[in-house]
């Protein structure tokens, strides 16, 4: 039996960005059931006041899309009894290391040079198209789990923006959910209380004078133009969403009503 969360969303120390994707409508009449689907940043940081109301969730699994940089920079979620922890890198830690080293470490010249003139911003448009096309193996794998046993779920990488933001969004795709609902909800990631904190080796005011933080914006805001890009992915690659799902993640329409029974009211 799954617990309802409250109706007002959770201070949680530890944990940017949390929230339950219940009540999200879809475009036959339905909504997402609360307490069933909750996405988040990464759990590393987890107070045990944090991690004492995520116990209270009921969750069966958690999916952590972080690769092993990713674990290795923030370390291991935390461990809640009886939830099951799958790790699915969406992203190859050995893809974008360096680059990420240097939004850490460069200096102005080099980031200028990697991110300025919208090549920020068309480096996540790549990354968003990318993750779509190449990670359908394991998208299918959390559609699979969530339509057999998985629920409730949380799913989460380091911001909960961009990979989770992604696996939520293919989720709402399959759920029927209204397209103008998943953008709205995928930019919530933006709230001030939400966003990733960005985090450069020298604690200098310069290394955070507005103009790097403007470079550095396009990697750390949610954009509709990203998603869009997802979304436009799917079209030019299947021709549809309901090909993408059955041609591209193998998921049947029996799986698909499984997943609509479970995760709908």
């Amino acid at each position: 039996m799954t617990q309802q969360i409250p109706s007002t969303e959770p201070e949680l120390s530890g944990v940017r960005n949390f929230r339950d994707v219940g009540g999200l409508p879809t475009v036959d009449g339905r909504r997402v059931r609360h307490g069933v689907l909750f996405r988040s940043g990464h759990l590393a940081h987890a107070t045990d006041e944090d991690a004492a109301f995520l116990g209270s969730l009921g969750l069966h699994t958690i999916f952590d899309f972080r690769n092993a940089s990713d674990q290795k920079l923030e370390g291991p979620d935390v461990e809640l009894p009886g939830v099951r922890n799958v790790n699915l890198p969406l992203s190859d830690p050995a893809d974008g290391s360096e680059f990420w080293k240097m939004v850490r470490d460069g200096e102005m010249e080099q980031l200028r040079e990697i991110l300025g003139d919208g090549k920020g911003a068309a480096r996540m448009v790549a990354s968003y198209r990318a993750i779509i096309k190449e990670r359908t193996a394991e998208h299918s794998q959390v559609l699979r789990s969530l339509a057999d046993d998985s629920v409730p779920a949380l799913m989460h990488c380091a911001a909960g923006k961009d990979r989770a933001g992604l696996s939520i969004a293919v989720t709402l795709l399959a759920l029927g959910v209204e397209r103008e609902a998943i953008v709205t909800d995928y930019l919530e990631s933006n709230a001030k209380h939400r966003r990733y904190k960005v985090r450069r080796s020298s604690s200098s005011a310069s290394a955070y004078s507005p103009e790097v933080m403007e470079l550095l914006g396009p990697l750390f805001d949610a954009r509709a133009e990203y998603l869009t890009a997802a979304f436009e992915t799917v079209e030019e690659t299947w021709g549809s969403v309901d090909a993408y799902l059955e041609q591209g993640l193998g998921i049947t329409p029996e799986i698909r009503e499984r997943l609509r029974e479970r995760l709908l009211d």
